[in-house]
């Protein structure tokens, strides 16, 4: 069951930093989801780093450093994306 938690927020927190990002990107849902439970691990472990990931009510500090992280890897993500899909179509021509 934790595996399937960790697929629905990674969903969500990937398609939050999809909205936050400018532009439009073009990376599948598959790989934004990934960012986000990769966003989402990075997030709890800077929380966990600098002491507010166990706070009584809601982590908002946490949830906070959770979407900074999504953000960050759903962009790195999109770039190298682009890069390789870009790479390809140059190889085929």
């Amino acid at each position: 069951m934790g595996w399937l938690w960790a697929i629905i927020v990674g969903f969500v927190l990937g398609t939050i930093a999809k909205l936050i990002l400018p532009g439009k990107q073009h990376s599948p849902i598959w790989l934004t989801t990934l960012m986000g439970m990769i966003g989402g691990i990075v997030g709890n472990a800077v929380a966990r780093a600098i002491g507010i990931a166990g706070t009584p009510g809601i982590d908002w500090g946490r949830h906070g450093l959770q979407i900074a992280a999504a953000v960050l890897f759903v962009f790195l993500g999109e770039t190298v994306y682009l890069a390789r899909k870009g790479g390809r179509q140059r190889q085929r021509a």
